[in-house]
């Protein structure tokens, strides 16, 4: 019986680090001025052929609005349906969102994306507004976005 156990102990201590290991990340939205209210954010986990992950977190209170979060929606529409993230209210002109999560290092440098989807009431949407590499380099670099997130930085 002690030999089955101790050889249980090594087998967890040689596979249970590569589960566990994870990485705390920063995500950092500055958001462009423009007119308008709050926008609502989708920042999710893409690999890299873009399907769906993980959410990461959600600006925007309203549920009737995350349609307009198209690409994030049909994310989870095919992963099964589930929010899996961490809801705010949504972000105002200028105003500056930073979000932190924890990522698997799996995920790291290996082709998975950060992306955000933003939309304002009356006013547009912007399906993967920003799509930034989840790579090492990558990390702190700002990326510019077209529409209502003026650059985003991912930290590590």
């Amino acid at each position: 019986m002690h030999k089955l156990a101790a050889a249980l102990m090594l087998a967890t201590a040689i596979v249970a680090p590569e589960i566990a290991l994870a990485r705390d990340i920063t995500v950092t939205a500055q958001m462009a001025r423009y007119n308008g209210p709050g926008a609502y954010l989708a920042i999710y986990v893409t690999d890299a052929a873009g399907a769906y992950h993980s959410t990461l977190w959600v600006a925007g209170g309203k549920v009737k609005y995350y349609r307009h979060l198209r690409d994030w929606v049909r994310g989870i529409a095919a992963a099964g349906g589930s929010i899996d993230g961490i809801t705010g209210a949504s972000v105002g002109s200028g105003q500056t969102l930073t979000v932190k999560a924890n990522i698997a290092d799996a995920l790291i440098d290996a082709g998975y994306q950060i992306r955000v989807d933003s939309a304002v009431e009356e006013a547009g949407e912007y399906a993967a507004e920003i799509v930034v590499p989840l790579e090492q380099q990558q990390s702190g670099v700002p990326v510019s976005g077209p529409g209502y997130v003026d650059n985003l930085t991912v930290s590590m």
